[in-house]
């Protein structure tokens, strides 16, 4: 009987073990899991801060980006990220090779500060028909890659700038992006 007892004893040490081990792993699992976290949220990017481009604009130096260029229009990157979503999806018809497609784009505008959301803002059915243009000259087959939805942003881009740099003596928008994309 005595026996027994410590058999028995020695089975609850053993589970007592296990329950341990596991708490164990999981703690450190845990902060491991919290210091990658930690690593990758507080480790700085080799980007210019907002405070670096100021001063550097202030004092006339070169801004240079990620690759040693200098940065494209430092001082329109100044503001705050504004979006301008055109009301409307933009449907449309576009020849292919083998046959017509229907395509819908659906736009937003990347615009920086306040003074260009106004501006774009105001001049959104200009850039719809200038954008309209663009898009009813390109082709499906182009469309289909990722290339040509690529250079069809760009075009558009290009566009809206000369067009908003005739009525606004500057480029107002950053970027147009494509928030939707359906071809049938």
């Amino acid at each position: 009987m005595a026996e027994d007892n410590d058999k028995e004893l020695e089975l609850d040490n053993s589970g007592k073990k296990k329950k341990m081990m596991v708490i164990i792993i999981a703690v450190v699992a845990v902060l491991a899991i919290g210091g990658g976290a930690a690593f990758f949220f507080m480790g700085g990017s080799d980007e210019p801060s907002a405070e670096q481009l100021e001063a550097a604009l202030d004092s006339g130096e070169a801004v240079e980006g990620e690759e040693g260029q200098p940065a494209a229009d430092a001082g329109a990157s100044m503001g705050s990220a504004l979006y301008v979503p055109m009301p409307r999806p933009f449907r449309f018809n576009v020849p292919g090779a083998s046959r017509d497609r229907f395509v819908e784009i659906r736009v937003q505008l990347l615009v920086r500060g306040s003074d260009n959301e106004e501006a774009a803002k105001k001049h959104v059915p200009l850039i719809e028909s200038t954008l309209l243009a663009v898009f009813s000259q390109s082709n499906a087959d182009d469309l289909a890659t990722s290339a040509g939805k690529t250079s069809l942003k760009q075009q558009s881009l290009a566009e809206v700038h000369k067009i908003m740099t005739d009525i606004e003596g500057q480029k107002v928008v950053e970027q147009v992006l494509f928030t939707g994309f359906v071809m049938q």
